[in-house]
């Protein structure tokens, strides 16, 4: 076991010093920034920091002011140590990857008894003083040795990270024309906006002409080179946008403000819609804070309760979208309550067809595993210690849930409680269908553009 120990007022020596050393990384800066609440953009905006007086990334000044602090309190004089005073001079900012070794030494004990003068620096790799002060504290009066509390961990997730990464993909592809459905919403129309900008999408905005303006001046939205299909009201302008795909001119579908089943009314119709022989499914993409790869779960927002046919559609609908976007091979995990096959419980004995579906080439380009619990498919200790041997367990790309229900929770969960970021997609049908929810930002209604386009371009291919 680990100890820390102080020294009291009577065992410190005038010239006595103790230090420590730490390498400046993104996670500091990051960690620093929530507690305090400062998001200066010197500190956390890559951007705005290349063109800045010092042109990088620096950390907040005080960074070095709480590693003083740290060996003050635990290193000299240690555990008891109260601070009376602090004064401290920057002389020059720390980068990200520079290492700075932070060294407090005794100057003077004051004739009290008990407090102590400490000049306080901090120094980076080249020896160069970057904080230069001096401390005025208490010293502890009673010996104190106890064991090292462990800290906990501290994860700072780079937020939309996966995203970026998407989107960046997308540079070499010519943007897709994109009907935009009844965008009549600030949250719609500018996500629409953006997408054309960055070169996603080409949008068409279908809808009441007069009511889009209205929304694009109240909200600052410049429309200029931008199409209007004008039809009355959303459910003309879900059937407009069917019209568009069918004629050719529309290469996607993008949903603004009307409802998921307004929308997908005409886009079934068995005469008149885009169906195909597939059976339609949506696929969310998640970013997931502590996952360390993109998480695709399907289908939590189309198919209620999916036989075993129509869920071998939703395995190869998500498997085509994963190899769309760049995963060769897609481990899929069909999720049960279970890791073994019992039938009482129906989806254990549906993920061990799935699978054996998958060995007779009914389904392909994947590798799947199940039945597997949640907590086997995307944690390998779980796994481990279930005695599962699995390539998909423990390291899934994708999550095939047994029904909507179970689908829309697991999303959310991780949205609202685990801070995940949704992203996806509707396939299945002519044309891919970006499906965005009133509740999602900016980046992930162009993460979802970007999905659609990488899989539209990825369909073209021979």
């Amino acid at each position: 076991m680990q100890y820390i120990e102080n020294k009291t007022f009577d065992e410190i020596n005038i010239g006595e010093s103790a230090e420590l050393v730490r390498t400046l990384r993104h996670q500091d800066i990051d960690l620093f920034s929530a507690m305090s609440g400062k998001v200066n953009p010197a500190h956390v905006d890559q951007d705005y920091a290349q063109s800045d007086a010092f042109q990088k990334v620096i950390t907040h000044g005080m960074w070095g002011g709480s590693l003083i602090s740290a060996v003050l309190g635990t290193e000299l004089p240690g555990p008891g140590t109260i601070y009376v005073s602090q004064s401290l001079t920057f002389l020059r900012p720390v980068g990200l990857g520079e290492t700075v070794t932070v060294r407090v030494t005794v100057t003077e004990k004051l004739p009290d008894g008990q407090r102590l003068r400490l000049r306080c620096q901090c120094i980076n790799q080249n020896g160069e003083n970057v904080i230069d002060g001096e401390a005025e504290v208490i010293a502890p009066p009673k010996k104190v040795r106890r064991p090292r509390v462990a800290l906990s961990r501290g994860h700072v997730h780079e937020v939309g990270a996966h995203y970026k990464e998407l989107i960046e993909a997308t540079c070499d592809l010519a943007p897709i024309v994109t009907a935009v459905i009844h965008p009549c919403d600030e949250t719609s129309l500018s996500g629409a906006v953006e997408a054309k900008s960055q070169g996603l999408i080409t949008p068409v905005l279908v809808g009441p002409a007069a009511k889009i303006r209205a929304v694009a001046k109240a909200a600052n939205i410049s429309l200029d080179g931008i199409e209007i299909d004008d039809v009355p009201h959303s459910h003309a302008a879900a059937e407009r946008a069917v019209a568009l795909v069918r004629n050719g001119t529309a290469q996607a579908m993008m949903k603004g403000k009307l409802h998921t089943d307004e929308m997908m009314q005409p886009i079934l119709n068995r005469e008149t819609g885009l169906r195909t022989d597939r059976r339609m499914s949506h696929i969310f993409v998640l970013d997931v804070p502590h996952y360390p790869k993109p998480l695709f779960i399907t289908d939590a927002a189309i198919n209620i309760y999916p036989t075993l046919e129509e869920k071998r559609d939703i395995v190869q609908n998500a498997i085509d979208l994963a190899q769309a976007l760049g995963i060769e091979t897609p481990k899929v995990a069909i999720l049960s309550a279970v890791e073994t096959v019992y039938p009482k419980i129906a989806s254990t004995v549906e993920a061990a067809a799935l699978c054996k579906m998958a060995d007779r080439g009914q389904i392909t380009g994947g590798l799947l595993d199940g039945p597997l619990a949640f907590d086997n498919a995307i944690s390998k200790s779980a796994a481990e210690i279930k005695g599962i041997k699995s390539e998909v367990a423990g390291d899934a790309d994708i999550l095939v849930v047994p029904d909507l229900e179970a689908g829309n929770m697991i999303a959310k969960q991780l949205i609202y409680l685990a801070g995940a970021d949704a992203a996806g997609i509707v396939i299945g049908a002519r044309v891919p269908i970006i499906l965005t929810s009133r509740a999602d930002g900016t980046m992930s209604r162009l993460a979802s553009c970007a999905i659609a386009q990488l899989y539209a371009h990825h369909r073209r291919v021979p």
